[in-house]
């Protein structure tokens, strides 16, 4: 267990990283070492090809993460939004990393924390846990990345949460598609790790392709459809399409590389 900056853990899992927002006083909220922090682990795992999944959670049980730290940011703390970190952190809540990325809701995720765990690709989540967009109550709206909810639930259900601002319970998320599996509190984190692990598993090529192809045919289906035949002509050919192959005839594990 290493503390890379205040208010963040890193733990390695074998090809796991596991990152925990460590702030339980403020609710896991988001400052700018926090932010910075997550954004240059999420960069150091994308050059590692040792790393095959993220786990992003929070300590305790009460909070995924509140969102933005109002105090720090009111008293004008620099999140330094044009660092390479903060790029990072905006890459992995847009979902855009090309390591899969689980998010374990240990507790609940509001306006911002909600925003960063839209960036997951898998959602596990505390039976306790709450969700909301609350943004509109504040006089705002949720222009984090809150707005594309309605890529991963029912658009109807996307303007429920951003239009009212409330939020909602759990197993809700779950029935909407937002959330993968509810499990108890104490059970968060182990699950979170075993759907890592089953990631993890696959072949690293193919796993960037269907990451990055399954989000950009929500987003922008052209687009999704050029991606397409790029991924084709370089996972086709691989190493790993050959090793998976052979693995498979030879009923052994396969060895990815990654090539």
């Amino acid at each position: 267990m290493t503390t890379v900056v205040e208010g963040l853990v890193e733990e390695r899992h074998g090809p796991v990283l596991v990152l925990r927002i460590d702030r339980p006083e403020a609710r896991n909220a988001l400052n700018g070492a926090v932010i910075r922090g997550i954004g240059a682990a999420a960069l150091r795992a994308e050059a590692d090809p040792e790393i095959r999944a993220i786990v992003l959670t929070g300590t305790g049980d009460r909070a995924f993460c509140a969102g933005m730290d109002l105090r720090a940011f009111a008293e004008g703390e620099d999140i330094g939004t044009d660092s390479d970190e903060a790029a990072g952190y905006a890459r992995l809540s847009k979902g855009e990393l090309t390591v899969p990325v689980i998010g374990a809701a240990n507790g609940s995720a509001v306006g911002g924390g909600l925003e960063l765990l839209l960036g997951a690709d898998i959602i596990v989540a505390s039976s306790e846990a709450k969700f909301g967009l609350p943004e509109v109550k504040r006089g705002l709206f949720p222009a984090g990345g809150g707005t594309a909810i309605g890529t991963r639930i029912p658009v109807g259900a996307a303007l429920e949460l951003t239009l009212m601002g409330d939020t909602i319970p759990a197993q809700r998320g779950y029935e909407l598609g937002l959330i993968n599996a509810v499990v108890a509190p104490g059970e968060v984190l182990n699950t979170a790790l075993d759907y890592a692990r089953r990631v993890a598993a696959n072949a690293p090529l193919g796993l960037s392709a269907v990451k990055e192809l399954v989000r950009l045919t929500q987003a922008d289906p052209e687009r999704a459809g050029e991606r397409l035949s790029h991924w084709q002509s370089v996972v086709f050919t691989s190493n790993d399409a050959k090793e998976g192959a052979t693995a498979f005839m030879e009923k052994r594990a396969p060895v990815w590389q990654g090539q």
